[in-house]
């Protein structure tokens, strides 16, 4: 049987994404962020689920403040 891992043997993998100066993101940055694929986000959005995306001029962004609280939502249930 396994143990649980102890907080210091955790790896925390560090993902480069490029967020705007207002705190945006594109979608395969915002999805990045999240550890899923760009796809999965698509269909999120699709299904009414996942964080709040707004769009300009046809392209789809996410603000950084929305990707922590799904985060947190997803942690919570």
């Amino acid at each position: 049987m396994q143990e649980p891992a102890s907080a210091e043997s955790i790896a925390i993998e560090q993902v480069r994404v490029r967020v705007l100066p207002d705190g945006r993101m594109r979608r395969e940055d915002a999805a990045r962020y999240l550890g899923l694929a760009s796809k999965t986000l698509s269909n999120l959005q699709l299904q009414g689920k996942g964080p709040r995306p707004i769009k300009i001029s046809g392209r789809v962004f996410y603000y950084r403040r929305d990707l922590d609280r799904f985060i947190q939502e997803q942690v919570a249930a």
